[in-house]
């Protein structure tokens, strides 16, 4: 899995990021996800030797361990780095949903592969964890989908100054009297839409 998903990155990262990465946000998202996935289990790995290095059984004088350290490091910065372009491209509404979808797939099955999480599980279990995470898949793409809907309801609005609401086209500021200011008119919209 862990030369998989390194081959898949360097050439999204060498091959695809240069030419598609400002067009298409499965790119960083892809580069992002993968790399979250090993970084997930490096950190899972590295618990384990912290787990057994507090228990008397010293695994920091291994260079897995130093390994599975560098890894982390390394898979968190790439991750940062190419969240942080895409949430630079592209919308954090698009972003953030594709993002926690692919990112948790992948964990997921980074998970099966590598630590055989469901070889201790009984089928009943398996089948519920499936069903949560399809429910979590559904509703992100209900979230997502509901937020496209009520982007196009409030432009809609917006496209028309005959549906904007008319207390909203002036903003009265008021001053303190002992100032010495006046009230005055601050139009929030532009001149031509707002009512006289």
């Amino acid at each position: 899995y862990s030369i998989s998903v390194i081959s898949l990155v360097l050439v999204l990262i060498f091959h695809f990021a240069s030419r598609y990465g400002n067009s298409h946000v499965m790119v960083y998202i892809g580069i992002c996800s993968l790399m979250g996935s090993l970084s997930v289990m490096s950190c899972k790995a590295l618990g384990i030797a912290f787990k057994l290095t507090f228990q008397g059984m010293n695994q920091l004088v291994y260079p897995e361990t130093c390994v599975f350290a560098m890894v982390v490091v390394l898979c968190v910065v790439t991750q940062m780095n190419y969240l942080n372009k895409a949430l630079d491209t592209f919308n954090t509404a698009v972003v953030s949903p594709i993002y926690y979808v692919m990112f948790t797939s992948l964990t997921i099955l980074a998970s099966v592969i590598m630590f055989k999480d469901w070889d201790r599980q009984n089928p009943s279990q398996i089948i519920t964890e499936l069903c949560g995470f399809i429910t979590i898949l559904a509703g992100t793409f209900l979230l997502h989908l509901t937020k496209d809907m009520g982007d196009s309801v409030s432009s809609g609005l917006n496209a028309h100054p005959l549906l904007m609401p008319s207390h909203s086209s002036r903003f009265v500021v008021t001053k303190r009297p002992e100032d010495g200011f006046s009230m005055e008119e601050i139009p929030l919209c532009r001149q031509e839409f707002c009512n006289p």
